[in-house]
């Protein structure tokens, strides 16, 4: 978003309204300035000085949204979708426009997704050379072999493709920590099905250094404070 930025514009990404309802809202004399501009839906307004009023009220303008979801079971990690999405079930002080989740959980897959609007962030995120470490609890048909692990450890062929080395380790009986600084499609359960070890439940538990909020039960979400954000780059 802008520095500089209509009125309406402003008003439809801050409140998660459209652009028609922002008009409303401003015809209906509900927005006002900390200055003496005219409120009009194209008025520009500077988003570094500029305060705009909602019924008298601040609002408080923030160029992007970053938000940890604990994604249950059952929910797609897409924008939009037949089927129910991440975004879906975002509480609605937490809804706006261009949100996405930076990266996938497959629908039956469970744990942290990072949920913004802020596309540069996200692409750094899931960019192999960025190395931003995702780690993973599994659970497995059955217990790996000295042999897979050090496939894994090591950097396994999957197809056509040389993984990079991922970080394998057990913490009980058929159950692993598996850590990647790649995502590509369906890699964990591509990995273990390579071995004929199907992936029973897979669960997100950290992205970057920073773990999934404890606080968060499936299907909640938070915004993430900019400490945590520092954590995730």
């Amino acid at each position: 978003m802008d520095k500089l930025i209509r009125l309406d514009k402003f008003l439809s990404s801050q409140l998660n309204i459209s652009r028609t309802d922002a008009k409303k809202l401003i015809a209906k004399k509900r927005i006002s300035f900390s200055s003496s501009k005219p409120v009009r839906p194209e008025t520009q307004i500077d988003t570094c000085s500029e305060t705009v009023f909602f019924d008298g009220k601040e609002i408080n303008f923030k160029k992007f949204l970053y938000i940890a979801q604990n994604k249950p079971a059952g929910v797609v990690s897409a924008s939009n979708d037949d089927s129910l999405t991440v975004i879906d079930i975002l509480p609605e002080n937490l809804k706006r426009q261009g949100l996405f989740p930076a990266g996938r959980l497959d629908k039956d897959s469970t744990g942290f997704v990072l949920i913004t609007d802020d596309g540069e962030f996200a692409h750094n995120i899931l960019s192999p050379s960025k190395h931003i470490e995702k780690t993973y609890i599994i659970t497995l048909l059955r217990n790996v072999t000295e042999r897979e692990t050090l496939e894994v450890t090591e950097g396994m062929v999957l197809g056509d493709e040389k993984l990079k080395p991922a970080k394998l380790k057990k913490l009980e009986d058929k159950t692993y920590e598996i850590t990647l600084t790649q995502g590509r499609y369906h890699q964990i359960k591509r990995m273990f099905g390579s071995f004929d070890n199907p992936v029973q439940t897979l669960h997100r538990i950290k992205i970057g250094s920073l773990l999934l909020p404890p606080e968060l039960s499936p299907g909640e979400s938070r915004e993430l404070t900019s400490e945590e954000i520092k954590l995730i780059k």
